[in-house]
């Protein structure tokens, strides 16, 4: 074969798998119009057309399926090799794409991005965010990060924050209308502004007996549901009502005064978020330098 093609048919690739021109050139720092003049090119040395180009999408024509389904595995033999190189070199390298919620991106990744990449140059890393219970395996992703008390079976699982806490807050406006709760059992005369799951169900508000210990959740009532965290925190700014969600996400509002916590004796700690991986035996550098990175940063936070 024209060794020249190579270079050209891993960016056909790369294009296909992010479905975007535009995707594919930001992950590799070239320009979207260098990108579509390169596979132009393959077309025209193929002699037929790979791609379906629209000025909003993109998508594989049958022969441009057929090829990057024929390529998908030698291109991944050449990166594995690669990356064995640098493992043998001691230095992580390759695209680590992690599978993550979205709250924990925010708060325990996004702070440290710029630190992580500087120190590792030749790790690309991808995020995909998801609130969703993900296969991981079948995502194409290294690893995941949820709440311990979701994780998948049969995979490793290592802390990579304290202990949390769910926290029911509302703003100071709301609570001077409606009064505060004393007990969970007070919510039912409170809007409360619930989370709906991808799959469909709700989130019903979880406590503890601060005498007792026993654990049971409330079904609460409100006027306002939404599946995303981000507007049922703007939500609860706007004192529509009160929301139950994990402490390290509206503690910068509690202390600027913005919102209240309530019910704080009826949320005891719970195992906070972990990084999870099919084995610990076989993980590759880039993913150990990942882990090792987050374990640094949660014993930081924990020693101040």
């Amino acid at each position: 074969m024209n060794p020249s093609l190579l270079p050209s048919l891993a960016w056909f690739a790369l294009v296909a798998r992010h479905g975007s021109f535009t995707k594919a050139a930001a992950e590799m720092g070239v320009s979207r119009a260098a990108l579509s003049q390169n596979l132009k090119a393959l077309e025209k040395q193929l002699g037929t057309r790979l791609l379906y180009r629209t000025t909003r999408d993109m998508s594989l024509t049958e022969a441009g399926q057929h090829l990057l389904d024929s390529l998908a595995p030698s291109l991944a033999a050449i990166e594995l090799a690669l990356r064995d190189l640098d493992e043998a070199n001691g230095v992580p390298s390759g695209v680590l794409r992690i599978n993550t919620a979205r709250v924990a991106a925010r708060h325990y990744i996004d702070p440290h991005l710029s630190e992580f990449l500087a120190r590792h140059p030749r790790v690309t890393l991808e995020l995909l965010l998801d609130d969703g219970l993900s296969n991981i395996l079948a995502d194409g992703c290294d690893a995941g990060i949820r709440l311990g008390e979701s994780l998948v079976e049969h995979m490793i699982a290592v802390p990579i924050t304290p202990l949390l806490e769910m926290a029911v807050v509302g703003t100071p406006d709301y609570f001077a209308r409606h009064g505060s709760p004393r007990t969970p059992a007070d919510l039912v005369h409170h809007d409360c502004i619930n989370y709906r799951y991808r799959a469909g169900g709700l989130h019903d508000w979880e406590f503890a007996n601060p005498e007792t210990g026993h654990e049971f959740t409330v079904e609460v009532k409100g006027r306002y549901l939404v599946n995303d965290d981000d507007g049922m925190l703007r939500a609860a700014l706007r004192g529509i009502g009160l929301i139950q969600h994990i402490d390290v996400a509206v503690q910068d509002a509690i202390d600027e005064g913005r919102l209240v916590r309530v019910l704080r004796d009826w949320c005891p700690a719970f195992p906070g978020f972990y990084l999870y991986a099919p084995s610990r035996e076989q993980m590759p550098l880039k993913l150990r330098a990942f882990l090792d990175f987050l374990i640094e940063k949660r014993d930081a936070s924990a020693s101040r």
